[in-house]
């Protein structure tokens, strides 16, 4: 049982960086670990068009700049009613990566969300024709909270009949049913998991004290949920990847009668990863391959990306997560088994 494990620099597929004083104190925890990362587009004022991004990477790269920190951000555009196919091509120019689809209302910054996937038929096609990938935030509006993904399904189904070429993200998925959605479909349909859905379940949110700090969208599910995650993300399926969906939030904002969704797990994604790969995939003999495989070179593949050069390595270290500024980090005040030093 080794003590080390170096691995090539992985990526994370799906973060939330914020904005203005959030993003100069998250963007250093993700750019610790990471070579690169997917940024989300749902800021308060949501970043919808390629210069809306470009102005987001020039904001992250200058904070890079001065920190000296060695990470590239990859861009994303929300999906509006009101996107067009010009939207798209403007945005891939200014280097955008993929667009977002979130259904109206389902998370943080959704309220201008897509209501209607049909009238988007030209905006999916475009993104297919300009090399561009979709990710989806796979839940239904006003649907039990439960099964929301499921019943977002046959939409994402939808859109994979009609557009075979499309590369389709289905993000943070949380549940059997969709490991075993993206499993059935063809090689361009991956998925994103996170670290905290390896963790949770619903009982970790609800199940004793209310816990705001496992309260993510989509919600904590079953532990035959959980497993079944665990399996996709452990067991070297190349349709799986990281994304953290790592989501600060100030802690009176978490910590009140109507707490904001999103676990903040930035500063200790890799170690936790690290200790859910060996303890609960038993991968304690092939740990090193396996949590590279799932943080640094499916996603990177599935996105057309070159695989990192650099390297990050991890120490068997027994290390309580601290509390540091304002934003409660996931797991905080409890041992992983693992450090990043």
């Amino acid at each position: 049982m080794t003590d080390l494990l170096t691995l090539r620099r992985p990526d994370d597929m799906h973060v939330h960086l914020r904005e203005d004083e959030m993003l100069e104190f998250v963007l250093p925890y993700t750019a610790r670990s990471f070579a690169r990362a997917l940024v989300m587009p749902n800021l308060k004022v949501p970043i919808v068009d390629g210069a809306g991004a470009k102005r987001y990477r020039d904001d992250i790269r200058r904070l890079c700049n001065r920190d000296g920190l060695a990470f590239e951000p990859l861009m994303t555009i929300k999906l509006t009613q009101a996107t067009t196919a010009r939207t798209i091509r403007e945005a891939r120019a200014f280097g955008v990566v993929a667009a977002k689809l979130y259904p109206e209302g389902v998370t943080t910054n959704s309220e201008d969300g897509v209501r209607d996937v049909g009238a988007l038929d030209e905006v999916f096609s475009v993104i297919s024709a300009e090399g561009m990938v979709l990710c989806v935030h796979a839940e239904a509006p006003g649907v039990f909270c439960l099964d929301r993904e499921g019943a977002y399904l046959p939409r994402v189904q939808s859109i994979v009949e009609e557009y075979p070429d499309l590369r389709v993200v289905v993000e943070h998925v949380s549940t059997d049913d969709a490991v075993k959605f993206v499993m059935a479909s063809g090689p361009n349909v991956a998925a994103t998991i996170t670290a905290h859905h390896l963790v949770l379940t619903l009982d970790d949110v609800v199940g004793g004290s209310l816990s705001p700090h496992n309260f993510c969208k989509p919600i904590a599910k079953r532990q035959e949920d959980r497993a079944a995650l665990v399996r996709a993300a452990a067991y070297g399926n190349s349709k799986f990847f990281l994304g953290t969906d790592s989501a600060p939030h100030r802690q009176g904002d978490k910590e009140c009668c109507s707490g904001c969704a999103g676990c903040f797990t930035a500063p200790i994604a890799m170690p936790l990863l690290a200790q859910v790969f060996e303890r609960e995939a038993g991968m304690s003999t092939r740990l090193r391959d396996a949590l590279e495989r799932f943080t640094s070179v499916h996603g990177a593949k599935f996105y057309g990306l070159p695989l990192n050069e650099g390297t990050i390595t991890l120490r068997r270290e027994p290390t309580v997560v601290k509390r540091e500024g304002s934003v409660v980090p996931f797991m905080a005040g409890k041992t992983l088994e693992w450090s990043e030093p």
